[in-house]
């Protein structure tokens, strides 16, 4: 299993007292599986994909990579957020390169020409490949949103990692073009496979990009469902959405988010794939 989360748990300490964000949960992702995270705001899908991250600890629980522990950011780990995060003062091309400058390696007098022009050409790929190669020399306030988030998608990708995390990432896009970046990533997605943990509110989105779509209750957060997504990748495109068989899905989702009571037969469906997803205190 690429992803293993077992006994996951977040609360939080203040004046109010504790918090629980999140109920603790078991998860497993595996070799370059899409997973979507759905779920009401404040329900603690972000604080999750945070926890997968390094970025903030577990209250409990572990997660794993490759059956080693994840004690904090690495370089196996992908990251990209809603709000773009590119340096104002480095041009597309230097942004997109700067990870490679903070993974470890040889000091400058020690690297040899061949490194330096491999990372050139590792660079040079994924600009072409997201459409920016014209403006590689262009800095971050002379893009559009939709541009700067293609060059964020283009640096969370260089250093080549196991697994994705993407939070929101689409979420501040018009609809024109977060409709865009969407099939961008499909593209990506169908060549290179990537692990991928993907939050968003949006369920048309879910169903659209992934292989399995987690449902998590309200605040504090737990699985309510895991859903395996049938339709064949090579067919997903924004038509989609207008299937008899995506819009059946995107109602049991949505019929789930907003908490109405199911029959036993659509309860089990709904379960379907949660094998490897195991929740504490019941759904």
């Amino acid at each position: 299993m690429k992803l293993s989360l077992r006994g996951v748990a977040k609360s939080y300490s203040g004046r109010r007292g504790e918090t629980n964000a999140l109920c603790p949960l078991d998860m497993d992702v595996r070799e370059g599986e899409f997973v979507s995270l759905v779920g009401p705001s404040g329900c603690g899908k972000s604080t999750l994909l945070h926890i997968v991250a390094g970025l903030e600890p577990p209250t409990a629980g572990t997660v794993d990579l490759d059956g080693e522990r994840v004690r904090g950011p690495g370089a196996e780990l992908g990251l990209m957020f809603q709000q773009q995060t590119l340096f104002p003062w480095l041009s597309v091309r230097e942004n997109v390169r700067f990870p490679l400058t903070l993974a470890r390696r040889p000091r400058p007098r020690a690297r040899g020409k061949g490194d330096a022009d491999g990372q050139a050409a590792q660079v040079e790929g994924l600009l072409r490949l997201v459409g920016l190669w014209d403006f590689r020399d262009s800095y971050p306030a002379e893009l559009s949103g939709g541009m700067q988030q293609r060059a964020a998608l283009a640096r969370a990708l260089v250093g080549q990692p196991e697994v994705l995390l993407m939070d929101e990432p689409f979420g501040a896009l018009d609809a024109q073009t977060r409709e865009a970046m969407q099939e961008l990533l499909l593209h990506l997605i169908q060549h290179h496979r990537i692990t991928t943990l993907f939050v968003t509110h949006d369920v048309d989105e879910a169903l659209l990009l992934s292989d399995r779509v987690v449902v998590f209750s309200e605040r504090p957060g737990r699985v309510l469902a895991s859903l395996d997504v049938t339709f064949a990748r090579a067919a997903r495109s924004s038509e989609l959405k207008l299937d008899e068989a995506f819009l059946h899905q995107k109602r049991e989702i949505l019929a789930l988010l907003r908490g109405r009571p199911r029959t036993a037969t659509q309860r089990d469906r709904l379960l379907h794939g949660l094998t490897n997803t195991r929740t504490e205190g019941g759904s």
